[in-house]
């Protein structure tokens, strides 16, 4: 299988979209996490003066659990499924938040520009065409200082990591991809899993991309060794 891209990913997003708050939710942990990783960043003063970027922010999970760790922040959040996104803004959200259609590639051209205080990437960077570009715009969409944070699902490179993440697959993901008439998106979830970096790996990627103080930190439970938190910072140029 031809791992999904560019319009044709967001096409099976819209598909999904009605359904997927629904196979999420049965996923164990799947808001914790979110939420974990989201408080990792560690933002000062309840997110008061800050303004942060949710990019692919899908039907708002990583939305809400932005605002679980900065209730006070403006929050602009961003995805390329117009599907996703309808879901997204029928949901309950304060003043301060916002929601833009528009892929990573035309953020300008959607008119989200920076500076950022922070930018959080959920389940993202594994889908995007080229991670590298990615990076380098989230870079200079920070100021400086700005906080970069990427909750992911990047295998830890040992065996039994990719042994579980297949088996949870076959087992429930897939199965359940097909009962929702999805079975070409969750085919790409397991196998851009496999293919996209391990978790050191991508950590080196930031570094390349020029963001100091990085960290890679796991998730608990059956998570451990798939999903990671990935911290950076932009420098002060």
């Amino acid at each position: 299988m031809t791992l999904l891209h560019d319009a044709e990913l967001s096409a099976a997003f819209d598909h999904a979209a009605l359904a997927y708050d629904r196979l999420v939710g049965v996923n164990p942990g799947y808001h914790a996490h979110l939420r974990r990783s989201a408080r990792r960043l560690r933002l000062p003063r309840g997110g008061a003066g800050l303004r942060l970027l949710d990019l692919g922010c899908g039907t708002g999970a990583s939305t809400a659990a932005l605002l679980t760790a900065a209730p006070h922040a403006e929050i602009v959040a961003v995805d390329a499924s117009a599907g996703m996104l309808e879901r997204a803004v029928t949901k309950p959200w304060p003043d301060g938040v916002s929601f833009v259609h528009a892929s990573v590639e035309r953020l300008a051209e959607a008119g989200v520009t920076g500076p950022f205080d922070a930018v959080f990437a959920a389940y993202l960077f594994r889908n995007v065409t080229d991670p590298d570009r990615t990076l380098a715009l989230v870079r200079s969409l920070l100021a400086p200082g700005g906080r970069i944070g990427v909750h992911e699902y990047a295998l830890g490179g040992r065996a039994v990591d990719r042994a579980v993440w297949t088996a949870v697959c076959r087992g429930v993901v897939l199965p359940a991809g097909r009962l929702a008439g999805d079975a070409g998106l969750y085919r790409h979830l397991w196998r851009s899993v496999v293919e996209f970096d391990t978790a050191p790996a991508f950590a080196e990627r930031l570094r390349r991309a020029g963001f100091a103080e990085v960290r890679v930190l796991p998730m608990p439970g059956w998570q451990t060794g798939i999903a990671h938190t990935f911290l950076g910072r932009r420098g002060s140029r």
